[in-house]
């Protein structure tokens, strides 16, 4: 086993749990700032602030007080309308971390998706994204619509979705850090913050993915590797051998979750004798479709 894995192995789930706490200890003793955070939710499901929700090591809460200050975000902060708006254009002249959760609607001018009113106007996701990007500091796109598109932007995509990381590349030539996922899981979120809080940078792949969470495939490390290797295929959903054959994307999907784990590191798709379907990978899901083979 190559010296990668070994170390994607060993990380596990400490791997953000330490990252994060070093940088909480670290913002006690003055060494380090809190950060603010814009949480701009676009067109999706909102269901990678659902997936944060779930973070356990350590919990959303401790994450949001001690980590970073969170400024905006369309589900979870109290003020609405105006005072909301007016929230977030302060935050535009403080440093600040800016997460896009959801793709980019582009078509009639992005009208197909509103994410806020100001004195009587609609804002557009378009809009919103393009205007806080311009003044981030760092720039993440959460989940696999604002990383590639995904179920946002597949066929027949009428609303013209593209994902924020080439619509913020196109409007204004900068470069995002992807955290893709359908959700994104809350430690590749909270543990990528906290990098970036401790060392102002980090080391991504060459589709600007961080190596720590997604630098080998499932297929990797999978728990039945073994099964494949001895041609052990499963012939049905509901068995307990490899499930290449049935149309798992395990081989090429980069992502840690066969060790990480989700709901509290209690279970995950193979684990439940269901193939990997991608949803991390560029193309979910069209290029991912059937899910699963029979």
């Amino acid at each position: 086993m190559g010296n990668h894995v070994c170390l994607v192995l060993k990380s596990k789930h400490y791997t953000a749990k330490d990252l994060i706490e070093t940088a909480i200890s670290r913002i006690e003793s003055k060494e380090k700032k809190k950060m603010n955070l814009v949480w701009i939710e676009a067109a999706g499901c909102s269901g990678n602030i659902i997936s944060l929700l779930n973070g356990c090591a350590p919990n959303v809460t401790y994450f949001l007080t001690d980590l970073v200050n969170l400024k905006y975000n369309n589900s979870l902060m109290r003020a609405q309308g105006d005072e909301a708006e007016e929230q977030l254009i302060k935050t535009l002249d403080t440093e600040f971390i800016l997460i896009v959760d959801g793709a980019i609607s582009t078509k009639d001018n992005g009208i197909y998706n509103i994410v806020g009113y100001y004195k009587g106007r609609s804002i557009t996701g378009m809009e919103e994204v393009k205007r806080v990007a311009e003044k981030a500091k760092y720039i993440l796109t959460v989940g696999t619509c604002a990383s590639y598109g995904g179920i946002s932007a597949a066929k027949p995509n009428p609303s013209g979705c593209i994902s924020a990381a080439d619509y913020i590349k196109k409007e204004l030539n900068r470069d995002v850090i992807r955290l893709p996922g359908c959700p994104a899981h809350p430690d590749w979120i909270m543990g990528t913050i906290a990098n970036l809080i401790l060392f102002e940078d980090i080391k991504l792949d060459e589709d600007r993915r961080p190596i720590t969470f997604y630098g080998v495939t499932i297929h990797d490390i999978c728990p039945r590797r073994s099964f494949f290797e001895k041609r052990i295929f499963a012939k049905s959903v509901g068995e307990t051998t490899c499930m290449f054959k049935l149309g798992c994307r395990g081989p090429v999907t980069k992502t840690d979750c066969s060790i990480r784990k989700w709901n509290d590191y209690v279970n995950w798709p193979i684990g439940d004798n269901t193939p990997c379907i991608g949803c991390a990978q560029k193309g979910f899901p069209d290029a991912m479709e059937p899910f699963i083979n029979f």
